[in-house]
């Protein structure tokens, strides 16, 4: 009789990165492309290293499709990406924090609690299930897939319903990679300024990956600014998975108990804000605190490259014009809500 498999949490060290391997060395060679290639690039057209990355990692889809690459490309997507992110804090201030506003927090959490019904109508109009609309609506004003995945803890079960999250969670990545790309010009476009346009994208783009992509690559400060206010809204992940729940248990619905991932990264991005605006005012302690930050920056931005080549990997165009349009038209539309709430309330608060 043969062995049972070992647990995933148990195998050994090195079993585990000879897994990882082949995934994470084809993003890493995908970033260092676009690492490679962006001042030539730039010499024609200024295309940031990590939207470079991008597009060669999409090009070489068809090549990352095979089953040993698949857990190296998810560990760089998700883990890599998150302690990347993490590390951000040491760039920022909790002083750029305080300078969004209350007025900007308002906006976003109108936003989102607007997005999230809209994906309910959106759903009634295609005439689908209000749990999918749930699962569109969440997904969308949150951070992409782990909101989705959070939210059908909390939603009641109906055929269909594993199909219906994966495809969110692809459909929500997909037009977060176009959002990355397409969101900068139309902030150009309304000559929004560094701090407005991270805002525009952070309060817009699904993903984190995406919103570090689309913000990095106008600028450190855009940048900055961007993942404040995406992480904001991860933070209010927990609140709406259980608003979610409770509307259906109020309808009668029976759903399993909420499984909502705490968001750790983003609480260490904030203890790093504290540590990065609380060692200024200790002098003696910048000799000791300058090399570590640098080296910790530097590898926060490596990182953030590999995890933008890996998304570039796992993107699929053949898949995306796959998907079924009703089912596009209800995430469409609720990226719609949240882009239009978001751009209009920011042009309204600089009219103020």
């Amino acid at each position: 009789m043969a062995a049972p498999p070992i647990p995933e949490a148990s195998r050994p060290l090195p079993d585990t990165l000879i897994d990882l391997a082949p995934g994470v060395v084809l993003s890493a060679a995908v970033a260092i492309v676009g690492y490679l290639a962006a001042p030539y690039v730039g010499r024609v057209v200024p295309i940031p290293a990590m939207v470079i990355a991008l597009i060669v990692g999409i090009a070489l889809n068809p090549v990352a499709t095979r089953a040993t690459t698949q857990p190296g490309m998810a560990f760089c997507v998700r883990t890599v990406l998150r302690w990347a992110v993490a590390l951000l804090g040491l760039r920022v201030g909790l002083g750029e924090i305080a300078a969004l506003g209350a007025g900007t927090a308002i906006l976003i959490v109108v936003a989102m609690i607007v997005t999230v019904f809209s994906g309910f109508l959106f759903a009634r109009w295609n005439k689908q299930a209000a749990p999918f609309g749930a699962l569109v609506g969440v997904g969308v004003a949150v951070c992409g897939a782990s909101a989705t995945l959070a939210t059908s803890t909390v939603v009641p079960d109906y055929k269909g319903k594993q199909a219906d999250i994966a495809f969110v969670v692809v459909a929500v990545n997909a037009l977060a990679t176009f959002a990355m790309i397409g969101y900068t010009p139309l902030c150009i476009l309304l000559g929004f300024d560094p701090q407005t346009t991270g805002v525009m994208l952070g309060g817009t783009i699904h993903d984190v990956a995406q919103v570090v992509g689309a913000g990095y690559a106008v600028s450190d400060a855009v940048g900055n600014t961007a993942v404040i206010v995406k992480l904001f809204r991860v933070f209010l992940l927990l609140p709406m998975v259980l608003a979610v729940g409770w509307y259906f248990t109020r309808q009668g619905a029976q759903h399993g108990e909420a499984r909502v991932p705490v968001p750790v990264f983003a609480i260490v991005f904030l203890v790093l804000c504290i540590v990065n605006s609380a060692v200024p005012l200790a002098p003696s302690l910048m000799p000791l605190y300058a090399p570590v930050k640098s080296v910790l920056v530097e590898a926060s931005t490596w990182g953030l490259l590999l995890a933008i080549g890996a998304l570039g990997l796992g993107t699929s165009v053949k898949t995306i014009v796959g998907l079924g349009w009703r089912h596009v038209t209800t995430v469409l539309g609720s990226s719609a809500v949240i882009l239009v709430v978001v751009t209009v309330g920011l042009v309204v608060l600089r009219a103020l």
